[in-house]
C-alpha cells in the first residue's frame, strides 16, 4: 500500500473542496479500487505466464500466446486507468490550491493597507479557513474534472475490451502462429477466480461513472436553484424599494380580511 500513498494523500486533500457525492466517490476509489488492488488482485493473479499450461513444449510458444492473449497484465491495466482517471482530479486540486494562495496573499495585503477592521471587498472563492466556494471558474474547473473523468472511466472500459478480446477470463486460449507447431491449447490458472475479479473491478468502473454523472446533475441542479432564488430575492428587493424621484407621498394600503 505504500506505493499509493502519496497519490492517496492528494486525493485525500480534495475531500475538503468536494460535494458529498464527491466524497461517496473518492471513498469508492479509495476502498474499492485502490485498496482492493494493492491488497489482494496482485496476490491472486500472480505470475500468470508462469502458471499458463500448454499443451506442447515448443519453446517460446507459451510466451507467444500468453503475449497475443495478454498484451498487458490486467493488474497493471487497473493500476494505469486509476492514475489516468485521477489525473483530473488532481489537477482541479491543483486549481484550488492556485486560487487559495493567490486569495491568501491579496486578503494579508488588504489588511496590511486597510487593517483587519476595514471594510474591504472579501476575496471571491475562499475564506480565512481554506474552504472554497464552488462557483464561477472553480464550479466550471470542478465539472470540467468530472466531465474528464466521465469519458476516461468509459474510455478504459472499451480499451479493456478491444485489449484483450474477452471480458470474462476464459480457461482455455487457442494460439496457431509460430512459433506453435499447428493449433495449441493453452490452459489458465484459476480462470473463474480472476472473472469474479474482472467483473467486479467493472462494476466499480461503472459505479464511479454513475456518481460522476450524478454529481455533475447535482450540481448543475442545485445552482440552478440558487440562482433563482437570488433572482427571485433580487426582484422582492426591487419591489420594496421606496421611489425617492416621485414628489408626491405614496401609501399602499394592504386590506386583509
Amino acid at each position: 500500500m505504500g506505493e499509493w500513498s502519496l497519490l492517496s494523500d492528494l486525493l485525500d486533500k480534495v475531500q475538503s473542496h468536494s460535494t458529498i457525492v464527491g466524497k461517496v466517490w473518492m471513498s469508492v476509489l479509495f476502498l474499492f479500487r485502490i485498496f482492493i488492488l494493492a491488497a489482494g488482485v496482485d496476490k491472486i493473479w500472480g505470475d500468470e505466464q508462469a502458471n499458463m499450461n500448454c499443451n506442447t513444449h515448443s519453446p517460446g510458444c507459451r510466451n507467444a500466446c500468453y503475449d497475443r492473449s495478454f498484451p498487458m497484465s490486467h493488474t497493471r491495466f487497473w493500476v494505469l486507468q486509476i492514475l489516468i482517471v485521477s489525473t483530473p482530479t488532481i489537477i482541479y486540486l491543483g486549481h484550488v490550491l492556485m486560487v487559495i494562495r493567490r486569495e491568501n496573499k491579496l486578503r494579508r495585503r488588504l489588511e496590511q493597507k486597510f487593517g483587519k477592521n476595514g471594510k474591504v471587498k472579501a476575496p471571491k472563492y475562499s475564506d480565512e479557513h481554506g474552504k472554497v466556494q464552488l462557483k464561477g471558474v472553480l464550479l466550471v474547473s470542478y465539472l470540467m474534472q468530472l466531465l474528464f473523468k466521465i469519458l476516461l472511466e468509459v474510455a478504459f472500459i472499451v480499451g479493456q475490451y478491444y485489449l484483450y478480446g474477452f471480458i470474462l477470463m476464459p480457461s482455455k486460449i487457442s494460439y496457431s502462429d509460430y512459433p506453435c507447431p499447428l493449433s495449441v491449447d493453452c490452459f489458465i490458472s484459476r480462470p473463474t477466480e480472476k472473472t469474479i475479479f474482472i467483473v467486479f473491478m467493472l462494476a466499480m468502473t461503472v459505479l464511479s461513472v454513475i456518481l460522476n454523472i450524478i454529481e455533475m446533475f447535482h450540481l448543475m441542479i442545485s445552482k440552478m436553484k440558487e440562482k433563482k432564488r437570488r433572482s427571485s430575492g433580487s426582484e422582492m428587493y426591487c419591489l420594496n424599494k421606496p421611489n425617492h424621484n416621485s414628489t408626491e407621498g405614496q401609501f399602499i394600503i394592504v386590506l386583509v380580511k
